[in-house]
């Protein structure tokens, strides 16, 4: 379970070298957790820190070798000791993300019971590559504990998004969100070109291609590398499925822009601010910039 309804909230993130890019640590309003964000380079410095000694549940961020934003995720009693390991054992990682509780709230079971929680939600919503190997069950847990590590959880939700992270949320789930803060119903852009047929919708972060939407299966001579390997790697990961001739979203997935989502749509290099369309014809930039000119 996840919170549906957002709500004002303060987040304070403290630059314990001074730096943006450097080590963080990031807590937020009537929450007892605490996360310590460091970059590879930076781990001497957070290993150090008393937060790292504790249990705790961590993601590792980074990229594949194809560019694809990746994600480890993994539990331990002793934060540092564990993520001081994936030094030598894990290649891919640029960014470690840890999680305690400032009143030692955290045990081995609800730290099980998130990394679980965390994993089952990042291979639903399939916007990642996932390292990890296994996904096992959440432990058991009383009612009330359960209770406690799901708004734990829910408020670490809250946080990835702020660190860029968005891979435990659906696209689905966004752009629902996106619609339920809009007074009028969510505007529906559709894409026609070169044999692809496409829907979408913009969202906050980017561009969501919905479920069914239709891939042309061939590519032109002239497309970018970024483009062709996006249309890879949603083969691998099945959110593209052949179908009848053609390529078929199997899922409803979010682009950072709405020329990658038509790019990848037609196989080519597309324009998205003009090849997205409302019902009537009306392009993308025109209805972005009727919007501007109405404030």
């Amino acid at each position: 379970m996840t919170p549906t309804q957002p709500r004002p909230t303060s987040i304070r993130i403290f630059l314990a070298d001074g730096t943006p890019e450097g080590l963080r640590v990031v807590e937020k309003s009537n929450w007892t957790g605490r996360a310590v964000v460091a970059n590879r380079s930076q781990l001497e410095s957070a290993l150090a820190r008393s937060e790292m000694a504790q249990p705790g549940v961590y993601v590792l961020t980074g990229l594949t070798d194809d560019g694809a934003t990746m994600l480890y995720v993994g539990e331990a009693d002793a934060l540092g000791e564990r993520i001081k390991q994936h030094v030598s054992g894990k290649e891919f990682w640029t960014r470690a993300v840890a999680f305690t509780s400032t009143n030692e709230g955290l045990n081995k079971a609800n730290v099980r019971y998130l990394e679980a929680r965390l994993l089952a939600l990042a291979k639903t919503a399939n916007q990642w590559a996932l390292d990890n190997g296994t996904f096992p069950a959440p432990p058991p847990l009383s009612e009330a504990d359960r209770a406690d590590a799901e708004w734990f959880l829910a408020e670490m939700l809250v946080i990835f998004p702020l660190l860029g992270i968005d891979a435990f949320e659906a696209a689905s789930s966004q752009a629902a969100a996106a619609s339920s803060e809009q007074v009028e119903p969510p505007l529906t852009l559709y894409l026609n070109e070169r044999g692809a047929e496409g829907t979408g919708r913009e969202v906050a972060d980017g561009f969501v291609v919905l479920k069914g939407s239709l891939a042309r299966a061939e590519e032109t001579v002239s497309i970018h590398d970024y483009i062709r390997e996006q249309r890879q790697l949603l083969q691998e990961r099945s959110v593209l499925s052949p179908l009848d001739g053609k390529l078929v979203f199997t899922q409803d997935f979010r682009f950072s822009s709405p020329s990658t989502a038509a790019g990848v749509l037609v196989g080519g290099s597309a324009n998205g601010r003009l090849a997205w369309k409302d019902d009537s014809g009306k392009t993308l930039k025109a209805i972005q910039d009727q919007r501007l000119a109405s404030i």
